[in-house]
């Protein structure tokens, strides 16, 4: 008689995906302990006006309110959603039918793509008003196209972003791009106990979630906002608007394909 000899069961492409994530955010996490100031903050540390700090929270605040209320539409004209989402059905009927690592990939690659386009706009609209010293003004522009590109990568992995609960996700996401220590591993769990549950919190307030999201974008980028307006110089300032979109497109694409692979399992 044959017999086989025992070993490991073969991993689906789903269960090798969701272990290459893990790994992905658990590196994330490590490189987020604590925030080093770089040598440019330092030094920039000591002219930034005390106030500007509250006048950067409330400019996100107005931001974020006037694209939940009036804005999305706009946004929405920007890129083809309806061609998005029957996108994302086609590609979740491809991954249902074969079932392989490939037609699982597709959904990250394709919000990846639409992520590159919105940063390399983002970085030529940053540094054009930083060389002319628009700083403030900035504000709202950097909203929308954060959102714009955190709409997209929803899209991409069949999620919608128009109800509470959704823009309730976007703001975590937002947030936890930013934050850095015990900040980040309070918002994860927000974002992980929505990914098994989305539903917003008992008690939840919008304002509040408003007010924690801009609070540590602001923080973030004080120093290049302060920078920002500066004519000429302020292009440095505002070529790190691209920077700050990477790092939040990149957060915002790992946990939807987190939260997009924890429904498939």
């Amino acid at each position: 008689m044959n017999m086989k000899r025992p070993g490991r069961e073969k991993k689906t492409p789903l269960q090798r995906e969701w272990e290459l994530l893990m790994k992905k955010e658990q590196r994330f996490l490590e490189k987020r302990q604590q925030k080093k100031e770089t040598a440019l903050n330092r030094l920039l540390s000591e002219k930034v006006p005390e106030k500007l700090q509250h006048t950067l929270d409330t400019a996100f605040e107005k931001a974020f309110y006037l694209i939940f209320e009036k804005g999305t539409g706009i946004i929405e004209k920007t890129y083809p959603k309806e061609k998005l989402k029957k996108e994302f059905k086609v590609n979740l009927y491809a991954d249902q039918v074969y079932g392989t690592r490939k037609t699982l990939r597709v959904f990250g690659k394709k919000a990846g793509r639409s992520g590159a386009r919105n940063l390399a706009v983002s970085g030529i609209a940053g540094v054009g008003m930083g060389i002319l010293g628009i700083g403030l003004p900035d504000i709202p522009v950097f909203t929308g196209m954060l959102l714009k590109c955190v709409y997209e990568t929803a899209l991409h992995f069949g999620y919608d972003y128009r109800t509470e609960s959704e823009k309730y996700f976007v703001l975590l996401l937002i947030e936890g791009a930013v934050s850095y220590g015990e900040h980040l591993e309070e918002v994860e769990k927000k974002i992980n106990a929505f990914i098994q549950t989305p539903a917003l919190p008992e008690g939840y307030r919008q304002e509040e979630q408003i007010k924690n999201t801009s609070r540590m974008l602001s923080k973030e980028l004080l120093y290049m906002k302060f920078l920002q307006g500066i004519p000429v110089a302020g292009a440095v300032g505002g070529a790190y608007d691209a920077v700050y979109m990477k790092q939040i497109s990149g957060y915002a694409k790992m946990k939807y394909q987190k939260r997009f692979l924890s429904e498939r399992k």
